[in-house]
């Protein structure tokens, strides 16, 4: 599982994504569909077991970008609250789920990742997914 923190990675380019959060959030999702089956890009600091491999890809969006639907090969997760909390809620919840099964939290947010490994997640930052 590779959970995508949206609005960290979406922040991470200054191209004027502030302008339309919503728009810029569903160029992501749809920048992360090829994901699902493909995994992740070789070369970067993704986890072996992620990279040209098929995964399971969800997005976390908040704030204007909630209402971005999902598409084939990616899950959109709508935080109410905090988009932090709903990844390691997420994170968690793979974790117990199914205990041997990995997951990966794409994020930049240095709470936020000490939080996702002590679910017991892995992270990398946004450049890992951005690059394709």
């Amino acid at each position: 599982m590779v959970i995508v923190d949206g609005a960290n990675v979406v922040g991470s380019v200054p191209d004027g994504w502030w302008h339309d959060r919503h728009g810029a959030a569903e160029r992501l999702r749809d920048a992360l569909a090829p994901l699902a089956a493909e995994g992740l890009p070789a070369g970067g600091d993704a986890p072996p077991w992620a990279v040209g491999r098929p995964v399971e890809v969800v997005l976390v969006v908040e704030g204007a970008a909630r209402g971005v639907a999902p598409v084939t090969g990616v899950r959109v997760e709508r935080a109410t609250g905090s988009g932090d909390d709903l990844i390691v809620r997420l994170a968690e919840e793979a974790h117990e789920e199914a205990p041997g099964r990995p997951c990966l939290v794409v994020t930049a947010d240095r709470g936020l990742r000490a939080r996702v490994a002590a679910a017991g997640a892995v992270f990398v930052g946004p450049r890992t997914v951005r690059r394709r």
